[in-house]
């Protein structure tokens, strides 16, 4: 798939320039406090560790679509949401409860090991790795915006993309609460999953990385309501459909590939799209053991592998998938209304959509 290739070498191009930045930041966060440059370190190796870039490349064909060329400068800019992205997962491991994370250990967990040294209360020493993965995740945002801010760009273009990536992870923060809500109060409807899939990923993955990237491309960083509706018909239900497939591959998918372990929305209690459907169609006794399986900390393999029976057995799963097919249908519909100007754009948008439901990770 022509879209995945021109992921994957985005990927490596704006590595290259992640990299170059975040050891640039530990030296100088050194000589001001140790304790500085290890945070950069480790969100260093946080961001490395793995992920598509996705969101980078986002932006990037954004600018390519609205109709200008391939340079530097919007490499170095598409570094901002990836920062931002960082941001945004090392906090939400914490509320996850999440240790893993490409494979690696999440910010929160690398602060425990690192504390154990001079803490010796369990309680404590969780506090303490909770407490500084949030800083760090601070200064990762902190990053984002300084990228955008030294963006070699017009400095009306500068404003306007700092503006909209503030309204970003703004619009992200509800879905964020949402999520926690719903999993505390341990039910939610179909709506509300799809809201908080709206706000939660669609908005920063897909939306907000097209918006950043045609703000850079437009005269001043202004885009025209008609461009907006255009970006926001292909790109929300592009990142619900990515959402749900996430959650289906949460719990069928391969470890490795993952980088997490397979299962952990159940324990964690996560209100899914599966879960919702499964227990609206569910027996009896189907019904008890997805009781007894969702956010159970001790859940057993054997309770995991039932779950994923009852997924399919239910009828969840076929569900989830047709929802997911017919959201990146919608998506892919609209987007022939785009009128990009850029003949690789167009073609990285067209396949990432199709990626989205065949993806494995």
């Amino acid at each position: 798939m022509e879209a995945i290739e021109l992921l994957k070498k985005y990927k490596k191009r704006v590595d290259k320039k992640l990299d170059k930045y975040l050891k640039e930041n530990i030296k100088k966060a050194n000589l001001v406090d140790p304790l500085g440059g290890k945070a950069i370190n480790f969100i260093h190796d946080f961001t490395l560790s793995g992920g598509k870039r996705l969101r980078p490349a986002l932006m990037y064909y954004g600018f390519l679509g609205a109709g200008k060329e391939d340079c530097e400068e919007i490499v170095e800019a598409s570094m901002s949401i990836e920062m931002a992205h960082s941001f945004l997962l090392i906090h939400d491991d914490i509320i996850d409860r999440d240790t893993k994370r490409h494979g690696v250990d999440t910010l929160h967990e690398k602060y425990k090991k690192f504390g154990k040294f001079f803490i010796k209360d369990k309680k404590e020493l969780e506090h303490f790795g909770n407490s500084m993965a949030i800083i760090a995740g601070d200064r990762a945002m902190f990053m984002a915006n300084e990228i955008l801010f030294n963006a070699k760009f017009p400095p009306k273009k500068i404003l306007a993309s700092l503006n909209r990536l503030q309204h970003i992870v703004s619009q992200t923060i509800p879905g964020e609460m949402l999520d926690v809500v719903m999993e505390f109060k341990g039910k939610a409807t179909e709506k509300e999953v799809l809201k908080m899939h709206e706000s939660k990923t669609a908005r920063y993955t897909f939306e907000g990385p097209i918006q950043l990237g045609y703000a850079l491309a437009k005269k001043d960083g202004i885009i025209s309501k008609e461009e907006l509706q255009k970006i926001t018909n292909y790109a929300l239900p592009l990142g619900k459909a990515f959402q749900i497939r996430d959650d289906i591959l949460g719990v069928f998918g391969d470890e490795k590939k993952l980088g997490k372990p397979v299962g952990s929305d159940i324990i964690e209690g996560k209100q899914t799209l599966l879960l919702i459907k499964a227990m609206q169609n569910a027996d009896k006794n189907q019904l008890k053991e997805l009781k007894n399986a969702i956010g159970n900390k001790s859940v057993t393999k054997k309770q995991i592998e039932n779950f994923r029976e009852i997924i399919k057995e239910t009828g969840s799963l076929d569900y989830s998938v047709k929802f997911s097919r017919n959201l990146v249908l919608e998506a892919k519909t609209a987007f022939k209304k785009a009128n990009l100007k850029n003949s690789e754009a167009i073609n990285f948008f067209e396949g990432i959509a199709d990626y989205i439901i065949h993806r494995q990770q």
